[in-house]
């Protein structure tokens, strides 16, 4: 599929591994969360436009690139999304947050909404959404739904891990969305979790069960 990129770098899979892997405790678990979105969030800014702006180095008058165009927002769908905003700031210490609230019904497995916030100017903004796992594709439709019906218009998806069922859902309701993922897993359990994923994202974020 044309919009999705999986990034394949071998600090980021290095570290997938690490936060995949049952016994990394909490702590730990939101640290590589954190270096991982800041990796992906290299490559997600690749097509960020440019352009020419004059300095003067102690040596000397130079023309350099920095960026230009429409300024950032991050998403994060609540709660385990907040896990990689930290991470993405890092590089991109300027954009503004806003903050989706859904969670999963355990008896249809459909998101239910509950928060929304968002910065004013979200039209003008290129728009990161982050969500650590694409399973059913559901909370992602349903957070760029809610996006799209507040103005946005440029939205990106970042997650680290993605179902094939759920790139596939996300990509029919909105083909315009590019996903980003750091690996594909190719099937959900009877309860809506990938398999092998990494389990409950916010429970191993934040020590809860």
């Amino acid at each position: 599929m044309n919009n999705i990129t999986q990034i394949t770098h071998p600090l980021v899979l290095h570290k997938l591994a690490l936060i995949r892997d049952k016994n990394t405790g909490s702590k730990d678990f939101r640290d590589l969360v954190e270096e991982v979105a800041m990796l992906m969030a290299y490559e997600v800014t690749r097509n960020f436009q440019t352009e020419d702006v004059k300095i003067e180095t102690p040596i000397g008058k130079t023309t350099c690139k920095m960026l230009s165009g429409k300024k950032v927002a991050v998403i994060p769908i609540l709660r385990a999304g907040l896990g990689m905003v930290s991470g993405i700031l890092r590089l991109i210490p300027a954009a503004r947050v806003g903050h989706i609230g859904l969670y999963r019904d355990e008896t249809t497995l459909k998101p239910v909404e509950y928060f929304c916030k968002l910065p004013q100017d979200i039209g003008e903004r290129e728009i990161i959404v982050t969500d650590p796992m694409l399973a059913t594709g559901g909370s992602a439709i349903d957070a760029i739904s809610m996006l799209k019906r507040k103005g946005a218009k440029n939205i990106q998806l970042m997650c680290l891990i993605a179902a094939r069922q759920g790139i596939e859902a996300v990509v029919e309701a909105h083909p315009d969305v590019h996903i980003y993922t750091a690996a594909i897993d190719e099937e959900l359990n009877g309860n809506g979790y990938i398999v092998p994923g990494l389990g409950d994202a916010g429970d191993r974020l934040y020590g809860t069960k």
